[in-house]
């Protein structure tokens, strides 16, 4: 196979901002655009000139084509299970965009329609490739900060919405919008268990519909750190990204610089319980204290989960689909945040505009 021939649906900003800029970066070497599907006729015409492809107003006129290797699934969101399974059982490779489904069962409908097909079915969650994190997981892996104890990650800002991201009706909100970016994360940091024990609190603070734009959520299963995941757009104080406490140090990272501290518990003073006062000389009280020797170290990022991050993902489908390479992200992984979800807004049930 030369090059896997493309058809993206949807022009909008996923569908043409981050697969379609990808597809006409200098990066790609193994994907070419052969077909557009959007229901605007000036984003049609817009393709056709930026890709050079055919064009169609429904993707149902995808059908009857037979040199389509993979499809693209950029809809709204609340739309992504009914097309993905369609495209599925008339025989297409799909990768669905984030949110993978509204429920924990819609998404395992569309994996149950992937193997009665034969066909490959991925999501995209692309910044499980995103260099910061990358980086974050080698550090935590190398063990210089020691046991993981709470990681907590925020994807945060200040900012007022009135766009269909806002609608619960399209399966907006922070926690299906933003929200699968820091819970795949979370997920792959906990070793993607089948139980977690969620607590979580939504709130509607300034978006202009019915949806969340506050979120925070707690997840903890056995074995695993705790996770603190935030996802609030009433935040004007920039985070960090990552804040990790661990036994020897800790961690703190934004998506360009990441900077962590430790000491050597093997060069440490040797210390052992003490149960009567801690004194001074003199007999005066004395409080329990001792100086570590911190290692500390700074690193800047570079790339983003808009190019680095991207070209991975796609790097993974090309060796999946040319030489039948497991994919380190599955559906099935993604299972486990869909179950998160699925307590976070039973927990908060919210009024439907």
């Amino acid at each position: 196979m030369d090059k896997i021939r493309v058809a993206i649906i949807g022009q909008g900003r996923s569908g043409r901002d981050i697969h379609g800029a990808y597809f006409k970066s200098e990066q790609n070497e193994h994907f070419q655009v052969v077909a557009v599907v959007d229901a605007i006729d000036y984003r049609r015409d817009r393709a056709k000139e930026e890709y050079g492809c055919d064009v169609y107003e429904n993707y149902q006129q995808l059908f009857d084509r037979k040199d389509i290797d993979l499809v693209v699934n950029s809809t709204f969101s609340h739309q992504h299970i009914p097309v993905t399974i369609d495209l599925l059982k008339h025989g297409f490779n799909v990768i669905c965009e984030k949110p993978f489904a509204k429920s924990y069962e819609d998404g395992c409908f569309a994996i149950k329609a992937a193997k009665e097909s034969g066909k490959m079915l991925n999501v995209f969650q692309q910044s499980r490739f995103a260099p910061y994190f990358t980086r974050i997981r080698e550090i935590l892996a190398s063990g210089v900060l020691g046991e993981v104890i709470q990681v907590s990650i925020s994807f945060s800002g200040f900012a007022r919405r009135w766009d269909w991201q806002t609608s619960k009706a399209y399966a907006g909100g922070n926690v299906r919008n933003t929200g699968p970016h820091p819970l795949d994360q979370a997920m792959a940091l906990m070793g993607f268990p089948e139980q977690v024990n969620v607590f979580s609190k939504l709130a509607c603070v300034n978006t202009f519909g019915d949806a969340e734009d506050y979120a925070k959520i707690v997840l903890t299963a056995p074995g695993a750190p705790l996770l603190d995941v935030e996802i609030s757009s009433c935040n004007a104080y920039a985070p960090y990204t990552y804040v990790i406490h661990c036994k020897n140090g800790s961690l703190r990272a934004t998506m360009s610089k990441i900077e962590y501290k430790y000491f050597d518990p093997a060069t440490a003073p040797e210390q052992h319980q003490i149960l009567a006062p801690l004194e001074k000389e003199g007999g005066y009280p004395a409080y329990c204290g001792e100086k570590l020797e911190w290692i500390q170290k700074e690193e800047d990022v570079t790339g983003s989960a808009f190019n680095t991050a991207v070209h991975a993902y796609y790097t993974m489908i090309y060796d999946h689909l040319t030489q039948g390479k497991p994919m380190e992200i599955t559906p099935q992984q993604v299972l486990t945040q869909l179950k998160v979800i699925d307590q976070i807004h039973a927990q908060n049930p919210l009024t439907v505009k």
